[in-house]
């Protein structure tokens, strides 16, 4: 898989894309992320804007298309790609089975939002997909996107040590996970459940789904 993010401010990704399981992915070569300064691509050669004032006079600052355009045509011209996603607030929820679906993708492009927003021409003409990771509203789309790409790439088999362990997440199932426990046994009296510690593995599967359903009915009983 080959992710594409387009941003104008590329410092704030490089720190959660070079760690953890993203850094490790990455380094088997499971998964390449490059992430493009936007402003590369200005036709403004002296002072590489991208953004300009908005018709009509409402306030802020609105990203440009041909900046953009530029952007996705020379990736285009390099491969094919699934999707070409707009990080925006008002985009479909991102959930455990957008990511799902995403990580069976071969190419995508992540265009990072900004300013107050893109010139909805871009959004016409070359966005397939508009997602969001919350309703609120960020300085810019490129925590949504270090989200997005974490969900994502931690799905790829090989990304994680035990591919066990991301199926059994949380809202795999449309259910909470149950609750975990670790050494020891008794920490200040507090006192793991008896029923983990039996080594009968029917039941502790049973239980983890009986745990499952009552935190989701307790804590999100949206999901059900």
């Amino acid at each position: 898989m080959r992710i594409d993010i387009i941003t104008v401010l590329p410092e704030i990704l490089e720190s959660p894309l070079s760690c953890s399981i993203l850094k490790r992915a990455q380094d088997k070569g499971l998964v390449e992320i490059c992430i493009h300064n936007l402003r590369d691509y200005s036709p403004d050669e002296k002072h590489k804007r991208v953004d300009d004032y908005p018709f009509g006079g409402t306030a802020g600052m609105v990203m440009q298309c041909e900046p953009v355009d530029r952007a996705i045509t020379a990736l285009k011209e390099q491969r094919r790609y699934d999707e070409v996603i707009y990080t925006s607030p008002d985009g479909e929820n991102f959930t455990q089975p957008v990511a799902n679906q995403l990580s069976l993708s071969e190419n995508l492009i992540i265009l990072c939002g900004h300013y107050k927003g893109i010139d909805y021409r871009i959004r016409e003409h070359l966005i397939t997909r508009e997602i969001s990771i919350g309703d609120y509203v960020l300085t810019g789309g490129e925590l949504a996107a270090a989200v997005m790409a974490d969900a994502i790439v931690r799905l790829i088999p090989g990304a994680i040590g035990d591919e066990q362990s991301a199926l059994s997440d949380s809202f795999q199932d449309n259910l909470l996970a149950p609750p975990v426990y670790t050494r020891p046994a008794n920490y200040k009296g507090w006192e793991v459940p008896d029923i983990l510690l039996s080594g009968h593995e029917a039941k502790i599967r049973e239980w983890e789904l009986q745990q499952s359903i009552e935190r989701t009915k307790r804590l999100r009983p949206d999901l059900r």
